[in-house]
């Protein structure tokens, strides 16, 4: 009997379970905040010092790589920070969007390294590439502002990965202010207490003379509507 009965309880869970799963809706982008916190959006140049670390002199096409690899970068610091909500899907997304553009981000590479090769030589240059490259990992590591970055990052990614391949430069105009904006502590705003905004009911007037056998007066029902 006792058997029977845990048969049954098991059977019972697994449809429970089943029917959830079906029930589940898609995927939608994590909320850290109940409030969004509204960073800075708006397309970028590669130019644009908030990119990242500076390279004077570089050409229009260095300046490109320079904010493909800034992005990539970011993505991947977010990769190893903010794995703490699987609901971000932060590493399946960004493997998945090296597979997905790894020709832009090969060139990108290839081009930044020639940046610092023709500015500094072979030997020093790759050195101070490696260097750019640790610097720029260092330059999006953040714990303050942990939260806001890896929501900002996860909503990121997820775009990047759609986008078809060849557009991830347009991509990475359209959000890399944003993902730089993330790097800025944010809260929850909470509204200030004021208990104007709660509404009172009225109380009635206690005065004998508003009262006739538990009944209020008429003038003062109607002073008492007029409030």
């Amino acid at each position: 009997m006792h058997k029977r009965l845990r048969n049954l309880a098991r059977k019972i869970g697994l449809l429970a379970a089943a029917g959830a799963a079906l029930a589940m809706p898609p995927a939608v982008s994590a909320q850290m905040f109940i409030t969004d916190p509204g960073f800075a959006t708006g397309p970028i140049q590669g130019s644009d010092p908030l990119v990242g670390l500076p390279i004077p002199g570089a050409t229009p096409e260095e300046f490109r790589a320079r904010l493909l690899w800034n992005l990539r970068a970011g993505l991947n610091v977010a990769a190893l920070q903010c794995q703490f909500s699987p609901f971000l899907r932060a590493v399946d997304n960004y493997n998945g969007i090296l597979a997905h553009h790894s020709e832009e981000l090969a060139d990108a590479y290839e081009t930044l390294g020639d940046y610092f090769k023709r500015t500094h030589g072979a030997k020093e240059g790759q050195k101070r590439f490696d260097d750019y490259t640790t610097m720029t990992y260092n330059n999006f590591s953040t714990l303050q502002a942990q939260y806001g970055f890896c929501q900002v990052a996860a909503d990121i990614a997820r775009h990047v990965l759609a986008a078809p391949k060849g557009q991830l430069y347009a991509a990475a105009q359209e959000r890399m202010r944003e993902l730089r904006a993330s790097l800025t502590p944010a809260y929850d705003r909470v509204a200030d207490y004021n208990p104007y905004l709660i509404a009172m009911p009225t109380m009635p007037p206690f005065n004998e003379d508003c009262w006739k056998r538990d009944q209020l007066r008429e003038k003062c029902r109607a002073a008492l509507a007029a409030q």
